[in-house]
């Protein structure tokens, strides 16, 4: 049976000169699962998604979306598989040396968490590299998607987040921040570079992001999207202190070591 969502953002699906915005989602060697899913917001916000679901909204409503095509992009060969957590994975649709996803080709590089112990490969981090100095490309890196971003020395001098619990962590390794607000903010924004705490901190992100960015999305669809997805609530800072140690000790206590 084929699906209504069936290749919906792989190209872009508009016959009407409307705008395109063209996402990479990069993954040069594995991610977590959840930090990948905030991509779907922005499909959410799409011309091709609304279009599948025509019978449940309003012709106005799909006529003021954008146009998006979606590229997952990473180390292996177009139409291989890259890990994810929770026995998932992706399919690539680029390799990140394809002309399709060259910088300048890209209007968004969306970068999820990966293993922060993993290696990247030299040509993977030059073209993060390359993306991020380049003029109209904005980067949007997701919890532990800020030592890629690190490696490949996007952080230098930028005021940046990563995951609350890893500051110390992303100090030790030199990646030359302007500070480091991860401890007390969800996500921030420092020029093109734009960086989330943990995990679903990612949706948070997006939603910022498309709030900010009229030039891509129009405000009143950035809220109707928001509220179907439930998603861009809550607030930049956070509220209350984190509670790890607690919740480890407790653990620990619980098994009797």
């Amino acid at each position: 049976m084929s699906s209504v969502f069936a290749n919906v953002n792989k190209s872009s699906g508009a016959t009407d000169g409307r705008q395109v915005i063209r996402i990479g989602v990069f993954i040069p060697a594995d991610c977590q699962l959840l930090d990948a899913a905030g991509v779907d917001i922005f499909g959410s916000m799409s011309y091709e998604y609304l279009l599948a679901i025509q019978h449940l909204i309003p012709k106005a409503v799909i006529d003021s979306a954008p146009s998006m095509e979606i590229h997952y992009i990473g180390s292996v060969k177009a139409g291989e598989s890259i890990p994810m957590t929770s026995n998932q994975s992706v399919v690539a649709t680029n390799h990140y040396s394809d002309p399709e996803v060259a910088p300048g080709k890209l209007n968004i590089v969306y970068v999820p968490g990966p293993d922060p112990s993993a290696n990247f490969p030299e040509g993977a981090l030059e073209w993060l590299r390359q993306q991020g100095a380049t003029e109209g490309v904005d980067i949007l890196s997701v919890c532990t998607g800020i030592f890629l971003c690190g490696a490949a020395g996007l952080l230098n001098g930028k005021a940046v987040c990563g995951p609350r619990g890893m500051q110390e962590v992303i100090k030790e390794k030199g990646f030359g921040p302007k500070s480091m607000r991860g401890h007390e903010l969800r996500w921030i924004q420092d020029g093109n570079f734009w960086s989330s705490g943990g995990v679903t901190n990612g949706n948070d992100l997006v939603a910022a992001y498309a709030r900010a960015n009229p030039k891509y999305f129009p405000r009143a669809l950035v809220e109707l999207i928001c509220e179907q997805l439930d998603v861009g609530d809550r607030p930049q800072e956070y509220l209350k202190e984190m509670a790890m140690e607690k919740h480890i000790g407790d653990i620990i206590a619980a098994s009797g070591a």
